[in-house]
C-alpha cells in the first residue's frame, strides 16, 4: 500500500531521509510485490525496523518499506517448541504475547523496543545464556531476496541462507516472519551489587562462571563497578518475587531515567561536573534481590537519549582491555557522562556476528545526545582494534569492508551469498557500501 513519503528519523537522532517513496506491505505478499516492482525498476528498497540503530543500517532513502502492518505472532508449535512472529512484530509484544502462552526466549537484550527483524539483522545480544544473541535463538525464517524469489529458510530448506540471514543486515533480502526457539517460561533471580574497580577486576571471571548471566557497569571517574547477576531458579512462577510496583517506579522511571537524564544532560553543558556527577551517580546505587520472568528482569524501558558504540573482544582480554580503555580516559582527560557495560557471551556460528567462533567480551560506550561522541569512540575503537574487536553492527563504528573482512573467518562465506541472493544490490545503502563493499 503506497502512502506519501515522510522523514524517517532514527531514535538517537543521529540519522535522517526522505525517501523518493513509501510502501506499508500489508502481508509477505506484498512485501514480494514491493522488491519485483523495485528490481524492475532498477531501484534500490529496504524495510525499516524501530530506527534502534544508531548507525545508518536500515536507511532506505529510495523505496522504504514500513513494517507497520506485519505484526504479530502466526503459529505456535509446542512439539519443536518454537513460535514464528510477523517481522515488524517488537519484542516486547512478543514478550507478553509469549508469557500469555507459558513461554519465553532464552535471552534477550536490555531494551525491547525493536521489530523482531531489525534486532536479528543487527546482531542484538544479552549476556551469557547459552544463546546471547536473538539472533542464534531463531531457527527459520521467510525472506524474499533481490530478485523477488520468496524464500523458506530452516535446517532443512535454504539452510545455508538461514545461516547468514539470522544477522544479515538487511543485505541478503527483506525478513517477512522469524522463527524463534523458546522455552516454558521461567523464573530469573537478580541480584545488583556494587564492588570496588578492583574486587571487581579481580572477580568478574569467577562471577561470570558461576552465574547464567553477568553484565557490569564501571562508572569513568570512579572506583565502582556494579554487576549485575541473573539467574534461572526452579521456582514455580508462583514464586516469583518481584519488585513492588512503587520501586520500580521509583527506581528504574524516576531516578534510571528522569534524573540521569537530567544529570547527563548537566554533564554535556558543563563537562567539568561530570566526575563528580558520576560519583554521586555511582553513589546513590544499592544492593537490590528480585526475582520475575525473564522479559521484565532482562529488559528495561529507556527514556534518556544518547549515542553508542559496542566493541567484542576474545573473553580473555576483556578485562585487560577495559583497564586499557580506562587509562586512555584517564590520560585523555575526558569527561564520560555514561558508565561502560560490560556483557559476556558464548561463542556463535554466524557468519557476521562479533562472537562468531569465539566467546567474547562486550563492551559498551556511551554518550549523552548533546555531547560529542566522536574523539571518545575514536580513540577507544582504536584500542579494541588492537584487541581484535569487532563492531555491533548497529553500533556507531568507522570500519570498513577491507579491514572487517579480515576480523570475520566466514566473511567470504557471506560475500558469495549475497551475490547469489541479491547481484543487482537491491537492498544496498551507503552504510551497507562502506561495510560490506559493493
Amino acid at each position: 500500500m503506497p502512502v506519501p513519503p515522510a522523514p524517517w528519523e532514527n531514535w538517537s537522532g543521529l540519522v535522517r531521509v526522505l525517501p523518493r517513496s513509501t510502501e506499508v506491505p500489508e502481508d509477505p505478499a506484498a512485501v514480494r510485490r514491493a522488491v519485483v516492482a523495485a528490481a524492475e525498476a532498477g531501484r534500490r528498497v529496504k524495510m525499516v525496523g524501530s530506527g534502534h540503530s544508531f548507525t545508518e543500517v536500515a536507511v532506505a532513502d529510495d523505496v522504504l518499506l514500513s513494517p507497520a502492518l506485519l505484526s504479530g505472532v502466526v503459529a505456535v508449535d509446542r512439539d519443536a517448541m518454537t513460535v514464528t512472529a510477523l517481522a515488524g512484530t517488537r519484542l516486547e509484544d512478543l514478550n507478553t504475547t509469549l508469557e500469555g502462552l507459558g513461554l519465553t526466549l532464552h535471552n534477550m537484550g536490555d531494551i525491547a523496543e525493536q521489530t523482531l527483524a531489525g534486532a536479528i539483522s543487527t546482531g542484538t545480544h544479552g549476556t551469557g545464556g547459552v544463546w546471547s544473541s536473538l539472533s542464534a535463538q531463531v531457527v527459520g525464517l521467510d525472506h524474499v531476496d533481490g530478485r523477488g524469489e520468496a524464500l523458506h529458510c530452516s535446517a532443512d530448506e535454504n539452510p545455508d541462507v538461514l545461516a547468514a540471514a539470522r544477522l544479515g543486515l538487511g543485505a541478503l533480502g527483506v525478513i517477512t516472519t522469524v522463527t524463534f526457539r523458546v522455552e516454558p517460561l521461567f523464573v530469573l533471580e537478580a541480584h545488583e551489587e556494587v564492588l570496588g574497580w578492583d574486587e571487581a577486576q579481580a572477580r568478574l571471571d569467577e562471577i561470570v562462571a558461576h552465574h547464567h548471566h553477568v553484565d557490569g557497569y564501571w562508572f569513568p571517574g570512579t572506583d565502582r563497578v556494579q554487576v549485575k547477576r541473573n539467574d534461572r531458579l526452579a521456582d514455580p512462577l508462583e514464586d516469583a518475587r518481584p519488585l513492588p510496583r512503587w520501586r520500580r517506579v521509583v527506581e528504574d522511571e524516576v531516578l534510571a531515567n528522569t534524573a540521569f537524564g537530567a544529570m547527563t544532560g548537566l554533564g554535556a553543558r558543563v563537562p567539568a561536573a561530570v566526575p563528580a556527577l558520576n560519583r554521586f551517580a555511582a553513589a546513590a546505587l544499592s544492593t537490590r534481590t528480585y526475582s520475575d520472568v525473564p522479559h521484565r528482569v532482562f529488559t528495561t524501558h529507556r527514556r534518556v537519549v544518547f549515542r553508542e558504540m559496542e566493541y567484542a573482544v576474545p573473553r580473555e582480554v576483556g578485562l585487560e582491555a577495559l583497564r586499557e580503555v580506562r587509562r586512555l580516559i584517564e590520560r585523555r582527560r575526558w569527561r564520560i557522562g555514561f558508565p561502560v557495560e560490560l556483557r559476556f557471551t558464548p561463542a556463535d556460528d554466524l557468519p557476521l556476528s562479533a562472537s562468531s567462533g569465539r566467546e567474547s567480551t562486550y563492551l559498551a560506550f556511551h554518550t549523552p545526545r548533546g555531547a560529542d561522541h566522536t574523539a571518545y569512540f575514536a580513540g577507544v575503537e582504536e584500542v579494541l582494534r588492537g584487541y581484535d574487536g569487532r563492531p555491533h553492527w548497529g553500533k556507531l563504528h568507522g570500519r570498513s569492508a577491507d579491514d572487517l573482512a579480515p576480523a570475520y573467518p566466514r566473511w567470504a562465506e557471506f560475500a558469495a551469498l549475497r551475490d547469489r541472493l541479491d547481484p543487482d544490490r537491491v537492498f544496498t545503502n551507503a552504510y551497507l557500501r562502506r561495510v560490506l563493499g559493493d
